[in-house]
């Protein structure tokens, strides 16, 4: 897949003369592909499994490529981006342990991969050694499309204290998926996440207890879902751009707001990914909350300004500009806001300390 200088779009003019195209155009037309398809959910799934044979891991060089790449989908369509990241989370993942020495199974080129880690209160996965290996049982929430894949790596609950990390088959038959529940999200209305059972499900360790949020990764992974962000607030931006009255001084003060919080997302963005690939980042977790606190702020402001800017009418006469305004806004609730502003303060506080 290759980089262009051409960015379609260009949602913010100062955005396109950083050093490397901030939008991927291959990227940009496989997800308009995908966007445009009559199942998106299964063209992006598709996209998904392409890509991960295509993009850079986290941390191996490439790592602006790859933010980028993940923005490129998201200023297209989140429900894509939604969908594929994932299943390069997972794969990246799987890398990392092997990596690390611990020699998962290989995933397979026609799979695609969910990553499960939520907790939720009244509900518990336990995982239980026996001689031949591991066994789950008990229930898991929030778990986005485990109808539609084929395999996830999911947490499970070891002992009192700590959770490990496992590979299993969604197609095992003591997979249930919760019919039940409820997804009444205006927001990414086709990426459902629902509660799954698990009755003896075979699994397969993905390295020691602990390790799936100790390791570096898990901070990587984490900015990549601020890019996605990052992308989500590039594409309102490009349709306030698009704005058909000749431009008064409101207006041309709103293009001014959104081109100061893209561009300032932007630089934070390439500087983690440069730190990361050069390995003189600091604190993965402080980096980490850092740029995903960036990129929440900016897609926050960028709803603001939107709002201001554009009024009522499209909010009420343009299906896919209130399709993205919604996808965003549930998105960027991934962001736990002044919770992790407050515990970027704890690690900078225990840093002074050591």
């Amino acid at each position: 897949m290759t980089e262009s200088t051409a960015t379609p779009g260009r949602p913010v003019g100062a955005l396109v003369n950083g050093p490397a195209p901030l939008l991927v155009d291959a990227v940009v037309r496989a997800a308009r592909e995908a966007h445009e398809a009559p199942d998106v959910v299964d063209a992006a799934l598709s996209l998904a499994r392409r890509l991960g044979a295509e993009l850079p891991l986290p941390a191996m060089g490439q790592t602006w490529k790859l933010w980028s790449s993940l923005a490129s989908l998201a200023t297209v369509d989140l429900t894509v981006a939604r969908v594929v990241e994932p299943h390069l989370d997972a794969l990246a993942i799987l890398h990392q342990a092997a990596a690390d020495g611990h020699h998962p199974a290989p995933p397979g080129p026609t799979e695609t991969w969910g990553v499960f880690a939520a907790e939720g209160p009244g509900t518990r996965l336990s995982a239980e050694q026996v001689a031949d290996g591991w066994l789950l049982n008990g229930v898991k929430p929030w778990c986005s499309l485990p109808g539609r894949l084929d395999r996830a790596l999911i947490t499970a609950w070891v002992d009192d204290r700590q959770r490990g990390l496992f590979s299993i088959d969604l197609h095992d038959q003591g997979v249930r998926v919760d019919r039940t529940s409820q997804w009444v999200a205006h927001g990414l209305p086709d990426v459902t996440s629902v509660g799954i059972r698990l009755d003896r499900v075979s699994a397969t360790p993905v390295g020691p207890p602990g390790w799936y949020l100790e390791r570096e990764g898990f901070a990587w992974g984490g900015i990549g879902v601020g890019s996605i962000w990052f992308g989500g607030a590039l594409g309102l931006a490009e349709r306030v751009r698009a704005i058909r009255r000749t431009p008064d001084q409101i207006a041309e003060l709103h293009i001014g707001q959104l081109d100061v919080s893209l561009w300032a997302c932007e630089q934070s963005l390439r500087a983690a990914a440069d730190q990361v690939d050069s390995d003189r980042a600091p604190s993965p977790a402080v980096l980490a909350n850092r740029a995903r606190s960036v990129c929440a702020n900016t897609a926050e402001d960028v709803l603001r300004v939107a709002d201001h800017a554009l009024g009522p009418a499209p909010l009420t006469t343009e299906v896919d500009y209130v399709q993205r305004v919604s996808d965003l806004r549930l998105y960027v609730r991934q962001h736990h806001a002044e919770r992790d502003l407050a515990a970027l303060g704890r690690l900078l506080i225990a840093e002074d300390q050591q």
